[in-house]
């Protein structure tokens, strides 16, 4: 392409290429990059002119060549599929008429900041440095699935929409970034994709609006996260789906708010392994809450944050906070999906356990074998409740001493007022209407008093209901002390 070819706007670009100069086309710096496409000849440059530039453009001694333009129009179709370009490519503040194609094309260095592009096609990408896309606005779908990219990908404050498009507007899937994914206040409206993405650094993902309601807004399956995802005060309309995710650092959803009006969960995290997840003050999730086999060493959940519905089977954490008492904690293990979780409890237990907090384990227990006991058929159901009303199914002992002691009254004063008549006079000891009683309710010891007398009519009756309670006080602390034992 000869410079004589070339528009008045061109040869500028062509001139500065060498140079690695900076041209300006703005009128004014805080001019909208979206009224590009009444921009005029003056700071329009062709798509072709631009390929050609990068691939053979001119070159000078002692200088480092680069295309840094600012408010330009692109017209025509930019075509980078396959290249290998060597220079830092800057289209800051630019309007593109069509999307640019950069398949499987090695760059280092590329800018889009401030620019209104209808999309942008770069699967298979390699960029040796960092991609730029800083408060770009995108009119169809951002292709960069399997891109790799030794530095950081910025999108902050970027905006990404296609409403025709059936396909994810954001495709990061089987990404490799060698830093961190930095994009505060990226709003997307339709499907974020970002499943089997590996990323070095951390993901920031605060204030972002992220939009795809009824359907997934972020499809992050087997997502490998070496530092933090941070998602603090995101709104989050559609369920974000991390099954399998690995996150060495922390996944921070606090003050976000998470809507799925759908089938499902708003918050997916099947299997997925994550070093703190934080879930606070954000209000209650909107929708269920998918826990299952995940595996946490910090779980930093309020209770105020947990939906109707939620799936825990299979979770294991570490540490929980806040600490909270288990009265707050309980009603959320009694919303799980999938009914009785035994799981669920040994696991609360286990964190209360390991605080020294053994008064909120107990009744952690308790509540567990209450749950259990609706699970029943109805001789198991009554048998549990009268463990529960006795001795509180073995957590609560002083219960079982409370009634042997009003047991023991009641029958001492009523075998005082009336003496059971003795078997044989002349051998039967002299009656004791305690040690009767205690003979009665106590089925393994004897003191030589019931054996000895025989009451009769109501006192034997009485002499009846003494023995069976006896009994049943006796099998359920055998049991509740056993259950405890066997926890030890």
């Amino acid at each position: 392409m000869e410079i004589d070819e070339l528009t008045a706007a061109e040869r500028r670009m062509w001139r500065a290429f060498a140079r690695g100069a900076f041209v300006d086309f703005r009128e004014t710096p805080d001019e909208d990059a979206a009224d590009g496409a009444c921009w005029g000849p003056e700071r329009t440059v062709r798509a072709e002119v631009v390929r050609t530039l990068l691939l053979n453009g001119p070159q000078q001694d002692g200088e480092v060549a680069s295309l840094d333009l600012a408010g330009a129009r692109v017209t025509g179709f930019l075509d980078l599929q396959h290249a290998t370009v060597d220079h830092p490519v800057r289209l800051r503040h630019c309007h593109f008429d069509d999307a640019p194609r950069l398949y499987a094309a090695r760059l280092r260095e590329l800018n889009l900041s401030e620019s209104v592009l209808p999309g942008l096609v770069a699967h298979a990408m390699r960029v040796d440095g960092v991609l730029r896309m800083t408060r770009s606005r995108f009119r169809g779908p951002v292709r960069l699935g399997g891109v790799e990219i030794t530095g950081s990908l910025y999108m902050e404050s970027a905006e990404v929409a296609a409403p025709d498009s059936a396909e994810p507007v954001l495709q990061l899937n089987q990404a490799a970034l060698g830093a961190d994914l930095w994009a505060p206040g990226l709003r997307t409206h339709g499907q974020t994709r970002l499943s089997g993405a590996s990323i070095a650094g951390s993901v920031r993902l605060s204030e972002a609006r992220l939009a795809n309601p009824g359907l997934p807004a972020v499809d992050a399956e087997v997502l490998g996260v070496e530092g933090d995802v941070v998602l603090r005060q995101a709104d989050v309309r559609g369920w974000i789906g991390l099954r399998g995710a690995r996150i060495t650092g922390r996944l921070d959803l606090s003050y976000a708010r998470l809507s799925h009006r759908g089938d499902g969960a708003a918050l997916r995290m099947s299997s997925a392994t994550v070093g703190e997840l934080w879930l606070r003050r954000g209000g209650p999730v909107d929708g269920a809450l998918n826990l299952r086999r995940a595996q946490l060493e910090v779980l930093f959940l309020e209770p105020e944050t947990v939906p109707d519905r939620v799936d825990l089977n299979g979770l294991t954490y570490t540490t929980l906070a806040p600490h909270e008492p288990a009265e707050r904690r309980l009603p959320m293990l009694d919303r799980d999906s999938d009914g009785y979780v035994p799981h669920a409890y040994e696991q609360l237990t286990a964190a209360y356990r390991r605080i020294g907090d053994d008064h909120a384990a107990r009744l952690v227990q308790l509540a567990k074998q209450r749950r259990h006991r609706r699970t029943l058929p109805w001789y198991g159901r009554l048998w549990g409740h009268v463990q529960d009303a006795t001795v509180g199914y073995g957590f609560r002992p002083l219960r079982a001493a409370g009634w042997l002691l009003s047991l023991l009254a009641t029958g001492s004063v009523a075998y005082a007022l009336h003496h059971p008549a003795p078997l044989k006079a002349d051998e039967a000891p002299p009656f004791n209407p305690v040690f009767y009683t205690l003979d009665l309710l106590l089925p393994v010891i004897s003191f030589g008093q019931e054996p000895a007398y025989a009451p009769k009519g109501w006192y034997q009756a009485l002499a009846y209901a003494l023995v069976l309670t006896g009994w049943i006080l006796a099998t359920t602390v055998v049991a509740g002390v056993s259950r405890t034992v066997n926890r030890q």
